[in-house]
Order: C-alpha cells, then structure tokens, then sequence
C-alpha cells in the first residue's frame, strides 16, 4: 500500500465532463449530478484503510451537503484484477452494507480518475454551480480517529460555499493509499 496526497489543482478549474455507471449498470453523467448549489466528488474504494476510517464521514457530509442542495457522487477508480474487494460487485456489497443514498460509480477505465488527477483514496472535490473547483483537500484533520477531530474542512467550505462567501484557500491535501493504476 503507497500512501500518496491528493496534488494541488487550481482552484477555478472546471470539473471534467464524464459519464460513467454504477455497479448494477445504471448510467451517470457528471453534469446530472449537479446539485443546485455545487457537486462533491469522491475517489474512493472498498479496501483502502484511509478510505474505509472516512466512509461514515462521507455519508453523514453527503447527507449534510443535501441540505444545502449540494449533491455527491463517489467514484471507484481501483478497478484491478489485483484488488478484488474493489470490483463492482463488491461495490454492490458496500453500497448495502452502508447504505449509500448517491452514486457509487465504477471508473473501470480510469479515464474519469486520470482527468480529475486524481492520485488517492480519498481524493475530494467540491466544485460549485459553475462547475468550478472550490475545494480539494481532506476531510478533516484527523482521518485516524474521528473523536480526535479539531477541524472539518471539507464541512466549512460547503458551509462557506453554500452561504456565497469565500472558500478558504490554504487546503490541506487529502492523503490516502494510490490509486491502483492499470499499466
């Protein structure tokens, strides 16, 4: 497992167009997805330590971010004949066994990752109405242990974006195992 950050990326910059489908074959265009107010985009997986200690954070901030018409979408990236408990159907196991109410998507080409450079799991993305990049980084500042959280940025910048002020420019990367890229 090689931990990685997530790379800075210019806030501004416009999330790319994709398509891709859930695990049980149903069709997703990014721009769809759009909440009124912004989208939050998710790379993550089924076997990451980093990713599983962040997924009940995930769920309860997409539960959050609906009630500031912000919408969320995951992504899986990791689809490798390496990583089995990252194949689609175990995403259908994981989307039950949590109950995750927005789409879990599988990037089984790695096209969609490799556009949003994303480099780990997590990797996060909040882009506003415009499609522009608001905010990449972690969740909160301590992805180990919940109970030991002092900060959640991930929290104040949807606040800050859904209340039209600014957006916190000092970002700390988020960090998490590397994508398990097909050569």
């Amino acid at each position: 497992m090689a931990l990685l950050e997530s790379i800075k990326i210019p806030l501004g910059t416009l999330m790319p167009d994709f398509e891709l489908k859930d695990p049980s074959g149903q069709s997703y265009k990014g721009r769809g997805l759009y909440g009124e107010r912004g989208l939050l985009v998710i790379f993550t997986c089924n076997h990451c330590p980093y990713a599983l200690a962040v997924w009940p954070r995930v769920i309860r901030l997409a539960k959050y971010a609906l009630g500031m018409r912000v919408l969320t979408v995951a992504i899986n990236p990791n689809i490798n004949p390496d990583y089995p408990d990252d194949a689609p159907d175990k995403m259908i196991e994981k989307i039950k066994e949590l109950a995750i109410e927005f789409p879990y998507l599988v990037d089984e080409t790695q096209k969609v990752a490799n556009a949003f450079r994303a480099q780990c799991t997590p990797d996060i993305y909040l882009f506003n109405k415009d499609r522009q990049l608001v905010y990449h980084g972690r969740i909160d500042d301590n992805w180990k242990e919940e109970d030991k959280v002092t900060r959640e940025e991930l929290k104040e910048a949807m606040n800050n974006m859904a209340a039209g002020r600014p957006v916190d420019s000092k970002q700390m990367p988020s960090m998490g195992c590397s994508i398990k890229w097909r050569t």
